[in-house]
């Protein structure tokens, strides 16, 4: 039984990675039904500390924080998020589907109007297939990625060449992560 479930489990892991999606990955999704990833207290950091308010952390959909990376966007609850650059700008839709959004959840709006701390860029939303909110940035999709495991985490730079964490004026960072 154990061999079978096993088994059933590579075949799905293997799917998501044939997907289509760059850097897709095998794990489990920890914010596959969540609107913000959890933030988990014992899981190291690869960046460094994040610093966030503590009252706009607890209000706001997206916030500033610092990484090595310079100050990026990060979620509600201090979680990095990136860009695609499949996506295509102002179209209202995310090219991230099926086995990709295993490993790049999007980023959710918790109300109709999203709210922000620090964040310049524009913000708004385009709807998922399921009916919730994506947020979106000067008119891009953002999204977490599965293997950020705390806050802070910015292990989602430059995979696969086509995905990049946000700065605040909503521009995409480039460049390599100074770990």
């Amino acid at each position: 039984m154990k061999t079978h479930f096993s088994i059933g489990l590579s075949a799905l892991a293997l799917a998501a990675l044939l997907s289509g999606c760059a850097g897709g990955g095998g794990g489990s999704n920890p914010y596959a039904t969540t609107a913000a990833p959890p933030t988990s207290a014992t899981a190291p950091s690869t960046s460094g500390p994040v610093s966030t308010s503590a009252p706009a952390a607890a209000a706001a959909d997206l916030l500033v924080a610092d990484s090595s990376a310079g100050k990026i966007v990060v979620g509600g609850k201090g979680m990095s998020v990136y860009y695609y650059t499949k996506d295509v700008k102002d179209s209202g839709k995310s090219a991230c589907t099926g086995g990709c959004l295993e490993a790049w959840p999007p980023v959710l709006a918790t109300s109709d109007t999203p709210t922000v701390d620090g964040v310049t860029g524009t913000v708004g939303t385009i709807a998922t297939p399921d009916g919730k909110k994506q947020l979106t940035i000067n008119g891009m999709p953002v999204y977490y990625y599965a293997k950020d495991l705390a806050a802070g985490d910015i292990t989602g730079q430059g995979v696969g060449g086509v995905w990049y964490l946000v700065a605040p004026s909503g521009d995409m960072i480039t460049a390599a992560a100074g770990y």
